[in-house]
């Protein structure tokens, strides 16, 4: 896996509603819920409650964040 599957991959899901968990530093979590707006070279966008979050590819690909679909 790398960050061009992970950016064609969400690219097909543009304003799919999406579940995100963001895993930090001592076993906390962060859960947002939204969908995705914009695809960028290495970030990606989801509009959540009114504010827009970025997140990176490599995040995916180490695991600190996990996509679900709904």
């Amino acid at each position: 896996m790398n960050t061009d599957y992970i950016r064609e991959e969400l690219k097909q899901k543009i304003n799919q509603e999406v579940i995100i968990k963001v895993f930090g530093m001592r076993n906390k979590t962060s859960t947002y819920e939204g969908r995705i707006n914009a695809i960028y070279p290495n970030i990606f966008t989801i509009s959540s409650n009114g504010n827009e979050k970025s997140f990176t590819y490599a995040d995916v690909i180490t695991g600190d964040i996990s996509i679900k679909f709904k």
